[in-house]
């Protein structure tokens, strides 16, 4: 008996190798996602001390202009398009704005004076 052979084995292995190029491909951009869940993380948590030094020493009896000047360079340097705003609000209080550039996908600013397209954290204090 004479065997035939009929190529079924190659087929196979296509089948197996575009099965783990998917695989690849999905485990590829699932770790680009999370790098960029981490990078989103970093920002807020950066932005979030930034805006609690802020409220901590302006709540205090120093020189406010001078506190914002140097929390203003120092979130320049920490974050993409940093900026800080301290905002009046009604009653005494107010409000420490850190903005920074959103990333593609990150969530929008809600505070009304905050630049367009930007990520921010606001902590509001009493004076």
């Amino acid at each position: 008996m004479k065997r035939v052979q009929r190529g079924d084995s190659l087929v196979e292995v296509m089948i197996a190798l575009s099965l783990t190029a998917v695989t690849g491909l999905g485990l590829t951009g699932l770790q680009s996602a999370l790098a960029r869940g981490e990078r989103m993380a970093l920002l807020r948590e950066r932005a979030a001390l930034i805006a609690d030094s802020v409220a901590e020493g302006m709540r205090g009896d120093a020189d406010s202009a001078a506190i914002l000047s140097q929390w203003r360079t120092r979130a320049a340097s920490m974050l993409p398009a940093g900026d800080v705003a301290v905002f009046d609000r009604a009653a005494g209080v107010h409000v420490a704005t850190v903005s920074w550039h959103a990333e593609e996908g990150g969530q929008a600013c809600p505070e009304p004076q905050a630049p367009p397209r930007s990520s921010c954290v606001a902590v509001a204090f009493a004076r």
